[in-house]
């Protein structure tokens, strides 16, 4: 996938942390680290997303379209 350079302003505490898993050879290099940083939240803001969408809906709602979906459909299945 095609990088693009960047230039980010982060406190001196946040960048040292960084620095501190490059020393340890978690990671190659910052860029590496604070890539992985913004992958791994971005995945986490996704996923957080789909549940606050979940906790919009109407369990009661939600089963009685389910079993109305059931009810309709059970004519049409094939029978095994």
């Amino acid at each position: 996938m095609p990088k693009t350079k960047v230039a980010i302003t982060l406190e001196t505490q946040l960048l040292d942390r960084v620095d501190e898993l490059v020393a340890q050879q978690r990671f190659r290099n910052r860029s590496q680290a604070i890539g992985a940083a913004v992958a791994e939240k971005l995945e986490r803001l996704a996923r957080s997303r789909l549940a606050r969408e979940c906790a919009k809906l109407d369990p009661k709602e939600e089963r009685a379209l389910a079993e109305e979906g059931l009810a309709g459909s059970m004519e049409t299945w094939p029978e095994y």
